[in-house]
């Protein structure tokens, strides 16, 4: 009986080892397969990832040049200037023919965004909603916002377009994306397409390589829609030319630009101006 015992005890305890080592080699695989699947993404995302690095590390370089850079056309208001005071002013139109339009970089732009200072029809409240809305919807800096805000109402006062608008294609194009790439190059905040506006980035001594900028890119996405506007007529017409579409739909972009139109409207407490 004993010897009955003593078997019966180690048959248990050969059973429980083997359940043990089962469970372990059972881990092991699954360890094992998690490692084969991050190396095979790590393969697939690295190559992308390096580019897009190598993009805004560009990109950065452009945006941070010196202010004394001024022959540099790059990430400039072409027609706005930065008054002393607690807006952005528009330069007369006589002195942006003449060549003497001060010139703002990007980094000065987002200095402005931090001081608190805000685009000429802008009320401190309105700002303030509309930074604070496109901060915490796209996740981007307080100052950026705000920057890009100041951006969309003074070009958007050039060409008579709602700067809402303007910050509803931003948003749709790119959730304020500054580099970001579609598969068939359109790139930026807008999503401007180089290969077809080249011609458009010459005032820029970057030449296309600017649309990687979030001042340029907006000034010459901006340029494309007023024109789409002004060529079919209305503001949907527009929206369809802007992104391409050649037949009666365009695929439910016009009605995402004008819902996000509505939505910033709404959050800003600025009326929708067609």
């Amino acid at each position: 009986m004993a010897v009955m015992g003593s078997e019966s005890v180690m048959g248990r305890s050969m059973r429980t080892a083997g359940y043990q080592v089962s469970e372990f080699v059972h881990v092991c695989a699954i360890y094992l397969g998690i490692a084969v699947l991050v190396t095979v993404v790590l393969s697939v995302a690295v190559p992308s990832l390096r580019e897009q690095a190598r993009q805004i590390h560009e990109a950065l370089i452009i945006a941070l040049r010196p202010d004394d850079f001024k022959q540099d056309m790059l990430a400039s208001f072409a027609g706005g200037a930065l008054a002393d005071g607690d807006t952005v002013q528009d330069v007369p139109a006589d002195a942006v023919a003449s060549g003497a339009a001060s010139l703002i970089s990007f980094s000065r732009a987002l200095k402005a965004s931090q001081a608190g200072r805000h685009a000429a029809g802008l009320t401190n409240s309105q700002a303030q909603a509309l930074r604070s809305y496109i901060a915490r919807k796209y996740k981007i800096a307080h100052s950026v916002a705000g920057a890009l805000v100041n951006t969309a109402f003074v070009v958007g006062k050039e060409k008579a377009l709602d700067p809402q608008l303007i910050l509803a294609v931003i948003a749709i194009e790119s959730r304020y994306n500054p580099y970001a790439e579609s598969h068939v190059g359109a790139q930026g905040l807008m999503q401007v397409m180089t290969s077809v506006h080249k011609d458009k980035f010459e005032a820029f001594s970057d030449g296309a390589m600017a649309a990687l900028n979030p001042i340029a890119n907006m000034r010459v996405g901006v340029q494309i829609l007023y024109d789409c506007i002004k060529r079919r007529g209305s503001v949907e017409g527009g929206l369809a030319c802007y992104v391409g579409a050649t037949g009666p739909t365009d695929g439910g972009y016009g009605a995402k630009v004008i819902a996000e139109w509505r939505r910033i409207a709404l959050a800003s407490g600025i009326p929708v101006r067609r």
